[in-house]
């Protein structure tokens, strides 16, 4: 399993061999609260690196997902469109909103580590 990268926007995508699991991150979770509702994309649309990939509802607001990469989606996260609330117990992990094929791995390259992502989100409060 590589390493997880981050966004500003709190989204985290876990490259697996050349698919990308993408989520948002705990912190992110935090900040909206109860999460009701999430719409995921249709399996094979192409989803293009800082574009909205998913929706996700709280009780406080909606939230766009943006894609961390570009590439095709292979596989959304059924789980979390039927139990939104997976996404608060496990943000970072059963929580996930998408997988992709990568378009161009490099891309991961210019997204924080878990490191630069604390303080980003240190910086936050």
């Amino acid at each position: 399993m590589s390493e997880t990268r981050y966004t500003r926007d709190h989204e985290w995508v876990c490259q697996e061999g050349d698919v990308a699991v993408i989520g948002i991150t705990d912190y992110a979770q935090q900040q909206l609260g109860d999460v009701v509702y999430v719409e995921l994309p249709e399996v094979g649309r192409q989803v293009e690196q800082g574009k909205e990939a998913a929706v996700v509802e709280s009780a406080k607001a909606a939230s766009e997902v943006y894609a961390p990469v570009s590439g095709e989606v292979v596989a959304v996260n059924e789980a979390v469109a039927a139990d939104p609330a997976k996404v608060n117990a496990d943000a970072q992990g059963e929580g996930w909103f998408i997988k992709i094929r990568l378009a161009d791995p490099k891309q991961l390259d210019g997204l924080m580590d878990e490191a630069a992502y604390q303080a980003f989100v240190a910086e936050q409060h």
